[in-house]
């Protein structure tokens, strides 16, 4: 017997959590026997703050607007420009911080493994951009 359930959805109209950033959670169709969480995260804030992923990795996949991503790990640093149809990862003790940089919502999915523990996941670290 399957234990998975068939869903279908369209995405939702008000956010079903807010993250520790500020930015906004919509949860999609998720797998329970894949353990991955599926949330469309929506920045309009031009500054969110810095955070350090703890109990899963994650997949960004840019639909729209553009920003910067800065992360670091193991003494290795980065900042990419995102824009639709970009990826990147924010692998397990990672430190990150996003900010948009258009005028237009910043909007991507977010693959997590395991699944998004909750707004717990990651904690507060200080900011690679300054926050106002």
């Amino acid at each position: 017997m399957c234990s998975e359930i068939l869903k279908y959805q369209g995405l939702p109209a008000v956010p079903d959590a807010t993250a520790p950033d500020g930015s906004e959670i919509r949860f999609l169709p998720d797998l329970q026997t894949g353990g991955k969480h599926r949330p469309l995260l929506v920045a309009t804030s031009s500054e969110i703050k810095s955070r350090l992923t703890q109990d899963s990795g994650e997949i960004w996949h840019f639909l729209s607007g553009t920003g910067e991503v800065w992360r670091s790990l193991a003494g290795h640093e980065t900042v990419a420009e995102v824009s639709p149809g970009n990826s990147l990862n924010i692998p397990l003790g990672a430190k990150f911080q996003f900010r948009n940089s258009g005028t237009s919502s910043l909007q991507f999915l977010i693959i997590t493994s395991p699944r998004w523990p909750g707004a717990d996941e990651a904690s507060r670290e200080t900011d690679y951009w300054p926050i106002d």
